[in-house]
């Protein structure tokens, strides 16, 4: 079974804790792999995902879709405290900007 991975988000970072190379999946959260060399943990991480992807589909149990194929519209809420929605717009309105503008900008 030909299983398709090269979609899914994958990071490598150094583990204090374990004095190695940690290799991450995004949309694999409970998955990592360890190993002295970056590469090899890059390696060890995309070969797990395969065989977790591999083993759900033969169990015909749902795959993660990738982080790299979904749509996004681009929009999305956040609540924060009455204070804090004040103070951007104050700051919006001085600066001569929509709260969405600023906030946007914030963000990038």
């Amino acid at each position: 079974m030909t299983v398709k991975i090269d979609p899914y988000t994958y990071r490598v970072t150094w583990s204090e804790e374990d004095q190695e190379y940690v290799g991450l999946c995004t949309e694999f959260a409970s998955l990592s792999w360890l190993d002295k060399s970056q590469e090899k943990a890059l390696r060890g991480i995309r070969i797990l995902v395969a065989d977790t992807v591999a083993e759900l589909k033969r169990n015909k149990e749902l795959v993660p879709e990738p982080v790299s194929t979904r749509s996004y519209s681009g929009k999305f809420m956040v609540r924060v405290p009455p204070e804090v929605h004040r103070m951007l717009a104050i700051e919006a309105a001085e600066s001569g900007v929509s709260l969405n503008r600023l906030v946007s900008s914030k963000l990038s």
